[in-house]
């Protein structure tokens, strides 16, 4: 079912959009100007830098807010259509931008207006796959999707509501542990008709997938859920040690991705979906980045088969990132961008990967055959 090859010369369906992000925070800099008061992760980087790898913050980042023509014109060059940056922290580029020449420089270089449609409405969710490690461990494997998904099941289900199965074992275990009530309250009858159905489409992120096994006596890390296991749930989280490697948490199995997908259409029906973030990150500023081209090239022919041969409604594929930024708590570290940034340099000098070239391909072709 899974196969890696594609039909139709892998080329993508007409109106099929391509685009790059970037976060706010994570590269705009500036991060006290024009009487901006400190977001959360300012507060954080600034009064725990033990915690980040490199003990580095988001203070000049990318430092886009003052380059962010520089930024324009490389999304132009790949010939992106669309380049999306997120509220993470910080204001965006447009609430920064008040002068209006500049919104309507930024606005119509990077959305084609002619094409774009009225606006949609949607939530993104940030997804692992997860397959069980034991033939006996599918039902906690299922659990652990369905946790995933908890902020997407009262809007996208039928039936709306937490997951059932969710619902159900957390009300078991808060029991359990001598609470009065359910730690996770249920819907009302009215909060359910106020929330469900109310989407245009479903927006993904998607990077990596693990293996669910019973809880181990370990240590967890800063951010123990979603990557490395749950004490709730009681598992802990693994790659397949076949898996390919990139930098930290980040390993590559790029049919997680096409069973993500269906896994969602069976949990919500024939939804449109949107995938808005997926990209493949490395410690070394290496230009000929040829492990990034392959992630990119293998997970975009999981895209074409679950369009292809699954009969899905994938409309959009976002790469992440257009250009290497602060990593959260990986700091500078962890390089995701189709463009080198040097932090080291005062100008932030930024220089296209060969991954940006491949992009650029696709695009231009609409095909992964480039």
């Amino acid at each position: 079912m899974f196969a890696a090859s594609c039909n139709a010369a892998g080329k993508f369906p007409p109106g099929f959009r391509f685009g790059a992000a970037t976060s706010s925070y994570q590269v705009e800099g500036a991060w006290n100007v024009s009487d901006k008061t400190p977001s959360v992760w300012d507060k954080f980087a600034h009064e725990n830098p033990e915690l980040i790898s490199d003990r580095s913050n988001g203070d000049v980042a990318c430092d886009s807010y003052h380059l962010w023509e520089e930024d324009v014109a490389i999304a132009k060059k790949i010939g992106l259509h669309f380049y999306s940056e997120y509220f993470k922290g910080n204001c965006t580029l447009f609430a920064m931008y008040k002068i209006e020449a500049k919104f309507d420089f930024f606005q119509n270089v990077l959305v084609n207006d002619t094409n774009a449609g009225p606006s949609k409405v949607g939530l993104t969710n940030n997804h692992i796959w997860y397959e069980a490690g034991t033939p006996d461990y599918e039902e906690k494997t299922e659990l652990a999707r369905n946790l995933a998904a908890i902020y997407a099941h009262p809007i996208y289900s039928k039936k709306g509501g937490w997951p059932a199965n969710v619902e159900k074992y957390i009300k078991k275990k808060s029991k359990e542990e001598g609470y009065p009530r359910s730690k996770l309250p249920a819907f009302t009858r009215e909060e359910i008709e106020f929330v469900r159905g109310t989407f245009d489409y479903y927006g993904i992120n998607y990077y990596t997938s693990r293996l669910v096994f019973p809880e181990e006596n370990i240590t967890g890390p800063y951010n123990f859920w979603p990557i490395f296991g749950s004490r709730e749930l009681g598992i802990t989280l693994k790659p397949d040690p076949s898996w390919k490697a990139g930098h930290e948490w980040l390993v590559s199995y790029p049919a997680g991705l096409r069973k993500q997908l269906i896994w969602l259409v069976q949990q919500y029906g024939d939804i449109e979906i949107k995938i808005l973030e997926n990209g493949f990150s490395t410690r070394d500023r290496e230009m000929n980045d040829l492990d990034r081209i392959e992630y990119y090239k293998d997970h975009l022919e999981q895209v074409l088969l679950s369009i292809k041969e699954d009969g899905l409604n994938i409309t959009a594929y976002t790469a992440w990132s257009l250009m290497d930024n602060y990593e959260w708590i990986g700091g500078y570290t962890s390089k995701f961008g189709l463009t080198d940034v040097d932090f080291e340099d005062p100008k932030r000098k930024r220089t296209l990967r060969a991954s940006a070239s491949y992009y650029a391909a696709v695009i231009k072709k609409h095909s992964i055959n480039v």
